[in-house]
């Protein structure tokens, strides 16, 4: 049990796929713009992690490792991710129109968002049980969460503030963006000596 906690604070705080592995980075900063967007877009982030390892593992370790066919992962990853977001979107047209407009072009981009193909790959490769795969992508699903809503303060407090003109726009945004980014820098070796 205590591994399994371990697995989940490291993926939200420390190996975080957007602030400290700097993947997933094209809906980090586009849809973080209000709050409503960018909680919509984590959830479906979460989901996609969620269904995509559920699906990606099994294929992987009883598929193509059995009949030497790894190097066919990335594309068969990419395949089973984009079909799930599909998914997603046909769900979120039917059930929540709103979001689904507010999400506009970035919900399709969920399909080459590189923290989804990162964490199913990375289950693999860290040699994780499929439980334990399972946990690290809720935790991972989170932490893009966590990040995308306290990014999201961010950017609302900078809307409001006084930019100097030269920084205004995507320089100030990529300045907060590794200030954030450094915030969790310092949960490092935390969570470990929690529980060692």
């Amino acid at each position: 049990m205590t591994k399994f906690i371990i697995i989940l604070l490291s993926a939200v705080f420390i190996n975080n796929y957007v602030l400290s592995r700097f993947l997933g980075i094209c809906p980090f900063l586009g849809v973080s713009k209000k709050l409503d967007s960018a909680t919509g877009m984590s959830l479906a982030v979460i989901f996609v992690m969620l269904m995509a390892t559920a699906v990606t593992f099994p294929i992987q370790k009883y598929l193509l490792d059995p009949n030497g066919l790894g190097y066919l992962q990335t594309i068969v990853f990419i395949l089973v991710i984009a079909a799930l977001v599909q998914l997603v979107e046909i769900v979120l047209k039917r059930y929540i129109p709103s979001l689904h407009q507010s999400l506009g072009v970035y919900l399709p981009l969920i399909t080459t968002n590189c923290a989804v193909l990162g964490v199913t790959i990375l289950n693999i490769d860290e040699g994780y049980t499929f439980a334990e795969a399972m946990v690290n992508s809720l935790g991972s699903g989170l932490g893009f969460f966590l990040a995308m809503v306290m990014f999201s303060g961010v950017r609302s407090t900078i809307e409001g503030s006084d930019i100097p003109k030269s920084f205004q726009g995507l320089p100030i945004t990529l300045i907060a963006a590794a200030i954030t980014s450094l915030s969790f820098m310092g949960f490092g070796g935390v969570i470990e000596n929690l529980f060692s």
